[in-house]
């Protein structure tokens, strides 16, 4: 079996990334609250915590969505010119929600997606 091929239970990573499901063994046991994962799946025992996924979701999509509302509220802005208290009422329930979503698909991809490459931290070892 090549090892880019997936094993039989094992969702991919887009899978995995939309419904929050462990890498190895596909139970929905990924996330414990909102956007912090569980210590270890339930269903196979897999580490969690032994995955370095890090900030980097989190600053690349409040870039992402932070310039998406800003061209949002301007377009409703030239459109429609509501008070700025409609705007308040609109984009931060909007940006919340979107950067809880995308933030829970971002970090679980990339866990999903370290799992599959089996990517670790470098150690000593590796540099003989």
């Amino acid at each position: 079996m090549v090892e880019s091929q997936i094993k039989e239970g094992q969702p991919g990573i887009a899978k995995a990334a939309l419904f929050g499901l462990c890498p190895q063994c596909g139970a929905k046991t990924l996330f414990a609250g909102i956007a912090r994962f569980s210590d270890r799946c339930g269903n196979c025992g897999l580490d969690y915590s032994a995955f370095n996924v890090g900030d980097g979701p989190a600053a690349l999509l409040t870039m992402l969505i932070g310039a998406f509302i800003i061209l949002l509220a301007i377009a409703t802005d030239i459109a429609g010119r509501p008070p700025f208290w409609v705007h308040v009422i609109i984009w931060v329930p909007v940006t919340a929600a979107l950067t809880l979503v995308s933030l829970r698909v971002a970090k679980s991809a990339l866990l999903a997606a370290e799992y599959r490459n089996r990517a670790r931290e470098a150690g000593r070892s590796d540099l003989l």
